[in-house]
């Protein structure tokens, strides 16, 4: 049985806003997959759910006339994975969520609650920081957009007030046209297992692909939050491929994550991790790109 005090079905946003700000305990609730969990669990036993399952307009991909790719925040994982836009031009997030948990999950989980619950080994997450997605958050004073990189204030927690909601996730083109990517999840199973790590790379290569144009290098659990190493993907900028590139990326990301011990990994072996999934990422991400790193 689910401990829940009250149960709302929003009728669109504007009606889930003003829920939300009627009742400042209130949860919203998507998919459910995260939500319904910690409530069996007794972390929020008790709780008032609004939730946005069915809104029409929350739900979807499309692509905008400037080519920005917009996904609806309850748009669940296996829609995403399968969807045409998504597999052309940016398959590196349909390959990511395709990660999560196993068939019943992505049939249910959506990237809008993988990305609000604010945890670091979201699988979505780190695509998203290397795709420079933005947020659209509404709420009672309108919308505001936000770099994600913006959006995790700490180890589960987000800066969206409690009366906001996502309503989508746009990418730009000039954050995917051109580019190859690759994510590699690393767990102790090969399915159904929450990230030990995540890496996401993302590259774009010079006119006759043998240099990095552009580089984007995100890791989940590697950090506190999702983040980007941004020291490491500008001292790269304009290096021919090859092997010196695969040690310079290695060795530069150690300097920029800040891993910890838990119970599933060490910080020790996720810093070895971290080294040997940015390379073999970057490897692959540059194959995607019409490139090759020749061993």
């Amino acid at each position: 049985m689910y401990d829940i005090e009250k149960y709302y079905q929003a009728k669109d946003v504007a009606d889930c806003i003003r829920a939300l700000r009627e009742d400042p305990d209130a949860v919203i609730i998507s998919g459910g997959s995260d939500v319904l969990i910690k409530i069996r669990e007794g972390k929020m036993a008790g709780c008032s759910l609004v939730s946005i399952h069915g809104i029409p307009e929350l739900e979807g991909i499309r692509m905008e006339d400037d080519g920005t790719i917009v996904i609806g925040p309850a748009t669940t994982f296996s829609h995403i994975t399968n969807n045409d836009i998504i597999k052309k031009h940016i398959p590196i997030l349909g390959n990511a969520v395709d990660q999560a948990g196993g068939p019943q999950l992505r049939n249910i989980g959506t990237i809008g609650g993988n990305v609000c619950n604010g945890v670091t080994s979201a699988d979505s997450a780190s695509s998203l920081f290397a795709l420079n997605a933005v947020l659209e958050l509404t709420g009672p004073d309108g919308v505001r957009l936000l770099p994600i990189q913006e959006f995790y204030s700490g180890p589960g927690r987000t800066v969206r007030e409690h009366a906001e909601l996502l309503t989508a996730v746009r990418i730009t083109r000039e954050n995917y046209e051109g580019f190859g990517g690759h994510y590699i999840k690393y767990g102790k199973r090969e399915a159904m297992e929450i990230a030990t790590m995540g890496c996401a790379v993302h590259v774009k290569l010079n006119a006759d692909k043998t240099a990095v144009e552009d580089l984007r290098i995100a890791f989940g659990v590697a950090a506190p939050t999702p983040m980007r190493c941004t020291k490491t993907e500008e001292s790269v900028k304009g290096m021919p491929l090859g092997q010196e590139l695969l040690n310079a990326v290695g060795k530069g990301v150690l300097e920029e994550v800040n891993p910890r011990t838990s119970w599933r990994a060490s910080r020790e072996f996720r810093l070895q991790l971290i080294e040997e999934m940015s390379r073999r990422a970057l490897a692959q991400a540059v194959i995607y790109a019409g490139g090759e790193i020749h061993a």
